[in-house]
């Protein structure tokens, strides 16, 4: 066989290379075109949205807030009498049960000493009987008001400054729920916490009724602020924009969705005080879901490229912030209307311009 006949693989490998690359581009252009394709697709798939907004109805009523602390009922006055001298217990004036007032006998002893009551209070327990032996110290009779007790509340730092003495309280019995009115007598600035969090001591008296004892839980409510009779409205209701000042959708004379700029008031962290924007029938709506009609293919798509889905024409953020101890309990609504009055799917453009009513 001649030289020229033989096959020579050098010169077979430029060209299998040169093969094999433009496969590779080939595949890479493809590549690319579906992506285009794909990513043209899903940000017009994006564009296909509705939007789904519920309506609140603005109303009169009466708004409330207040500062809300827990503690447990202590007594003031308890005495257990004790013998002054070794002796015998000769005459029992009292029995357990009994109500005592300040200087009534409770008993009397063999070496003449009469015990009497020094304060008006009921006679908890007696421990001896009579003919019994007693000796210097002896416990004898315990007497305590029942009428007249104390509660304490530990206040942290960022609720002492709204805390004072004289204020009015509530304070209301966990286990019977039953209520009395009391006002704040003393507060010691004098922090004993040691952790992150200063604690300071405010302490109420209260007189309270038959069946409420020492050492049952209650709850001290400090009214803050109040407004009576004014327009109300959910507080879900309620947009803002970037610089915090809140606004509602409304529909304008065009039948388009505006926002409308309102001054708020007193908020008790479920409802708050319309000041100005709106008047009591006034219906605002708030964006509560945005549904993709083809959600689906956009959400694979997303997946292929790893696109992010963002959805656009949402709101404004929403929401307050309460502290953790306050009590909202106090709301007065006359005629409110709910968050679930109306609701309308509107398309894409739907809003009008940010006019004002």
């Amino acid at each position: 066989m001649s030289e020229h006949a033989q096959t020579n693989p050098e010169r077979k490998r430029p060209r299998r290379r040169k093969h094999i690359l433009r496969k590779i581009l080939a595949v890479l252009l493809i590549l690319a075109l579906l992506a285009g394709a794909g990513l043209y697709a899903y940000f017009s798939l994006k564009q296909e949205y509705t939007v789904t907004y519920t309506g609140y109805t603005a109303s009169i009523g009466s708004i409330s807030n207040a500062l809300s602390f827990s503690g447990s009922l202590n007594l003031i006055d308890n005495v257990t009498y004790t013998a002054g001298a070794d002796g015998t217990v000769r005459t029992l004036y009292v029995q357990a049960g009994d109500d005592v007032k300040e200087g009534d006998k409770l008993l009397r002893l063999s070496n003449g000493e009469t015990v009497k009551a020094t304060f008006d209070g009921r006679v908890n327990s007696v421990k001896v009987a009579e003919g019994d032996e007693v000796t210097a110290g002896a416990a004898l009779v315990q007497v305590a008001d029942f009428d007249h007790m104390k509660v304490s509340i530990r206040v942290d730092e960022y609720d002492i400054a709204d805390v004072s003495v004289g204020q009015n309280c509530t304070v209301t019995a966990t286990a019977t729920e039953k209520t009395f009115q009391s006002t704040i007598a003393d507060i010691d600035y004098i922090s004993a916490s040691t952790g992150n969090v200063a604690y300071y001591t405010a302490t109420a008296y209260v007189d309270v009724d038959e069946g409420v004892y020492p050492g049952m839980q209650v709850t001290i409510t400090i009214p803050q602020e109040e407004a009576q009779n004014v327009v109300v409205l959910k507080m879900d209701a309620l947009s803002f924009d970037e610089t915090n000042n809140a606004f509602v959708y409304m529909y304008d004379e065009n039948q388009a969705l505006v926002e409308v700029p309102v001054e708020v008031g007193v908020s008790n962290g479920n409802y708050v005080e319309i000041k100005s924007g709106l008047k009591d029938g006034d219906q605002v709506y708030v964006e509560v879901e945005v549904e993709n009609e083809a959600s689906g293919l956009a959400s694979l798509m997303s997946g292929i490229f790893g696109g992010q889905q963002m959805m656009p024409g949402m709101g404004g953020s929403r929401g307050n912030s309460n502290r953790d101890n306050r009590d909202f309990s106090n709301f007065d609504p006359s005629s409110m209307g709910g968050g679930d009055s109306t609701q309308r799917t509107m398309p894409s453009g739907g809003f009008g311009g940010g006019g004002t009513r």
